[in-house]
């Protein structure tokens, strides 16, 4: 293999778009990044700008060319990655949305879900999909759009509407858009959106009936790893192969070399997300957990997992910045907790958006619990990053229970890994060690080893596991008595945020 080749990942996350090259080892060659606009219409609203997310993953592309000195001719294959429940719905004729990506984080869909419940409640689709009707996924927000955007019922049924979560949105573009773009997305992609048969991987008539979603509007579900075409869109990688498609969280379980039954891995983000790779079969949940698809190699047997959801960590952090101004910079956070010994009694429950896995309870709101004169600013921010831990053990809890088996080390990944006071908590709170691959980047990571392996550029997932290395690992230093008496309280300061949503309330 040529040193002088790369795989290039586009991981099209919630808060900003980023181009990362890989060489052959895994390591990273050059990047762009740029961050795009969070619309807040209402309360519970959230939306990205589809147009703007376009320009700026052609703008990212280009830095990661240009800051790496790298032509179009070295790049071997294009992967994509992205927030996954995100939906955007557009013209086939003209390309252009006709509304604003509805984010994953968006709640406006609670009186949906609740209609489509009826009186079967939020399992009514599940033994079919793996997902309890929420908000949080995506059949739900292309219903809304149809519903509320003037003019789309009926531009969806006369086949003029398409729909895809970000992934799609890019892919449709780059091969050409309006000009025979490719319409499609991957098993993982697709596994989130309420509208596929876990087993057969493909969409269900009935549920896409219920939803009023037309099927003309749906993309073709592919594997995770396979050309799905070649980039045509007006100087950016022509000619390209793009060969690899995989949901965020499922990229990064791929990137972390997570192939074998039993692995497990959280990445911490915007939210945080721990799945566990649970084989060739899936595994229904009977601990409010996620049963999804893991990822898909070409003609391979998917794999499963089943995954933890929980909404809010290190946007919490952004909320302590921008809206309450206790920090300046989310790297602050770490050297004002760690002036407090203790949290000082306070709990931060993040549910603006509701609760996500394990309660998945729409009606909650986020609180702060347990304050007395003594609590300081640094007690608070010590708090913060306790409850992205307790969140994560709440996850860990109902995992170990549906698995049938306890989890012996969690590898783990994103942003907030960078943070040792919470991870060496989390350790702390797991009972086992947290470890921490030398590249952090693995969400992007994934998604390039997905598109080389379709091109032959690595072998397989050998060559994943043989490229992973270990950076630094934390073990458990507090006693359990502490341990429990700390998660104790967690769970009270939980019960006191539910049945908060009610008519009296915006």
């Amino acid at each position: 293999m040529s040193e002088t080749t790369y795989v290039m990942a586009i991981d099209q996350g919630t808060t900003s778009s980023r181009a990362i090259v890989f060489d052959h080892a895994g390591r990273i060659v050059s990047t762009g990044q740029m961050e795009h606009e969070q619309i807040f219409p209402r309360a519970g609203w959230v939306e990205h700008d589809p147009m703007e997310i376009w320009d700026n993953a052609r703008a990212v592309v280009a830095a990661a060319m240009s800051s790496g000195d790298v032509s179009v001719h070295q790049i071997a294959a294009v992967g994509i990655t992205n927030q996954r429940e995100t939906v955007v719905v557009w013209d086939r004729r003209t390309g252009e949305p006709v509304y604003n990506a509805i984010v994953w984080q968006d709640t406006r869909t609670k009186e949906i879900v609740d209609r489509l419940g009826g009186d079967e409640g939020p399992d009514r689709f599940k033994a079919t999909v793996g997902l309890p009707l929420a908000p949080y996924f995506t059949g739900p927000k292309v219903t809304w759009i149809l519903e509320n955007v003037e003019g789309a019922r009926a531009r969806a049924e006369a086949g003029d509407l398409l729909m895809g979560t970000t992934d799609s949105w890019l892919l449709w573009n780059m091969t050409g858009g309006v000009d025979g773009g490719v319409h499609a997305t991957d098993v993982t992609n697709a596994s989130r959106t309420m509208l596929m048969n876990l087993e057969s991987l493909e969409w269900n008539p009935d549920i896409c009936a219920a939803m009023g979603i037309p099927m003309s509007m749906l993309p073709e579900i592919r594997s995770s790893s396979e050309v799905y075409g070649h980039v045509r869109a007006h100087g950016m990688l022509a000619g390209v192969p793009i060969a690899g498609i995989l949901g965020d969280q499922q990229a990064a379980t791929f990137g972390q070399a997570c192939f074998e039954e039993g692995t497990a891995k959280n990445t911490y983000g915007t939210g945080s997300f721990l799945l566990l790779n649970t084989g060739t079969t899936p595994v229904h949940s009977t601990n409010g957990l996620l049963t999804t698809v893991c990822y898909k190699i070409g003609d391979a047997p998917a794999r499963y997992a089943l995954e933890g959801s929980i909404a809010v960590t290190g946007s919490l952090v952004q909320w302590i910045r921008d809206n309450l101004e206790m920090i300046t910079d989310a790297s602050q956070i770490e050297e004002a907790a760690a002036r407090a010994e203790h949290n000082g009694g306070a709990y931060i429950v993040p549910a603006f958006s509701g609760l996500f896995a394990p309660y998945w309870r729409s009606d909650a709101r986020g609180a702060i619990v347990g304050l007395t004169r003594f609590v300081r600013k640094e007690h608070l921010c010590r708090a913060v990053l306790e409850s992205v831990a307790y969140q994560t053990r709440d996850v860990v809890e109902a995992m170990n229970a549906d698995a049938g088996t306890d989890l012996t080390e969690l590898k783990v990944d994103g942003g907030m890994t960078a943070n040792a006071l919470l991870m060496q908590f989390q350790a702390d709170q797991l009972g086992v060690p947290v470890v921490r691959p030398q590249v952090a980047e693995t969400t992007a990571l994934g998604a390039a080893y997905a598109a080389g392996i379709a091109v032959g550029y690595w072998a397989g997932e050998q060559d994943v596991v043989d490229n992973w290395a270990e950076d630094r690992r934390w073990t458990p230093e507090t006693d359990d008595a502490e341990r429990e008496r700390l998660y104790r309280n967690w769970k009270k300061a939980v019960k006191r945020t539910l049945d908060w949503v009610d008519d009296d309330v915006l």
